[in-house]
């Protein structure tokens, strides 16, 4: 990402470089229509991780407390890698489903649009 420094010829160091986290990568994930969540989450995760452990126990613990959480089907999740509408493989992990370093995981669940539909 090109910076517009106050200085010519400014050089920063890049702090969050994959190999600063330890074996992790950051995530950004985001559940759609859920403005109670305003921004996707940045979390570190193992890239090892199968997909399915994002989905059923990552996902509880951020989304959880938001009432809607209760109705989500996991297996009708519509997701998005990127911008761009993908199908997980459950039992891969996340780097082998082409999940990297700051990727964006959002993520759609049909028919729960908010708080009594309120997109909160």
């Amino acid at each position: 990402m090109p910076v517009i420094a106050l200085n010519e010829g400014y050089q920063g160091e890049i702090r969050d470089l994959e190999e600063n986290f330890h074996g992790q990568r950051l995530l950004y994930v985001g559940w759609e229509d859920h403005l109670m969540f305003c921004a996707p989450h940045c979390i570190p995760v193992d890239p090892q991780m199968p997909f399915e452990a994002l989905a059923t126990a990552v996902l509880p613990s951020i989304y959880g407390m938001h009432p809607d959480w209760a109705s989500v089907d996991t297996e009708s999740i519509e997701w998005f890698h990127s911008g761009q509408r993908f199908t997980p493989d459950f039992t891969r992990s996340l780097a082998d489903n082409g999940i990297g370093h700051k990727s964006v995981i959002r993520f759609r669940t049909p028919g729960l649009t908010g708080i009594n539909g309120s997109f909160s």
